[in-house]
């Protein structure tokens, strides 16, 4: 009698045991489960992402308040020819508007998406004072360092499309920071020092078809 009570007490131990020690199993295995969901670390990877990657894609910026226009067209309208290769060649005037208090500098970059060779750049500037709301035509906005275009020079090239009607894209960049870059960067460069300190972004396009493709330009 003894006995099977001291093997009852044993086998009800051991059952208490299998208990906790099976709770203790289920408890790591959600936790590792947890760790593990590959969609869980997809979102916090993206979330981590997010946070740190900066311009040169510019893209993971949720809302834009900043703005960039033209007194002289209108988003998605034709550039006129006296800023183009047709005509004196000079820059547009530009206003900026909703630039963050943060600002630092301002990056302006004007690019040809629709160039036969790729991507042409016409005009980059950095370290543009953030105070700045306007750049008269014809004129380096204050404190703005010009980088090297595919004309292979630093300076405003005006649109000069070889076939059919191209887009221009103006876009403005708010920098938590000024840049330090070698007067010869070109956009590549200026993209890569971009990263990380992106605060804002705007963006004006343009639209440009010449009359006629004979160099010099027909009368």
């Amino acid at each position: 009698m003894r006995a099977a009570v001291i093997i009852a007490g044993v086998i009800v131990a051991l059952s208490l045991l299998f208990v906790v020690f099976n709770s203790a199993i289920i408890s790591n295995d959600n936790n590792y489960n947890n760790d593990d969901n590959p969609a869980e670390l997809r979102r916090l990877a993206n979330s981590f992402a997010g946070e740190t990657s900066g311009a040169g894609n510019n893209d993971n910026i949720s809302t834009t308040t900043m703005k960039i226009t033209s007194s002289a067209f209108e988003h998605n309208q034709i550039i006129p020819e006296k800023f183009t290769c047709d005509g004196e060649n000079i820059n547009p005037a530009l206003g900026f508007s909703d630039i963050p208090r943060e600002t630092k500098s301002l990056v302006l970059t004007v690019d040809d998406p629709d160039a036969p060779a790729g991507l042409w750049v016409h005009w980059t500037v950095w370290n543009i004072a953030p105070g700045m709301t306007t750049i008269a035509e014809n004129s380096v906005p204050e404190g703005g360092i010009e980088g090297v275009t595919n004309y292979g020079e630093p300076g405003y090239g005006g649109p000069c499309p070889p076939d059919g009607e191209h887009r221009y894209f103006f876009k403005l960049y708010a920098l938590d920071i000024e840049l330090d870059l070698p007067k010869d960067a070109d956009k590549n460069i200026l993209e890569e020092a971009m990263i990380g300190h992106v605060l804002d972004k705007a963006e004006l396009i343009g639209l440009y078809t010449r009359a006629c493709y004979e160099t010099p330009p027909c009368p």
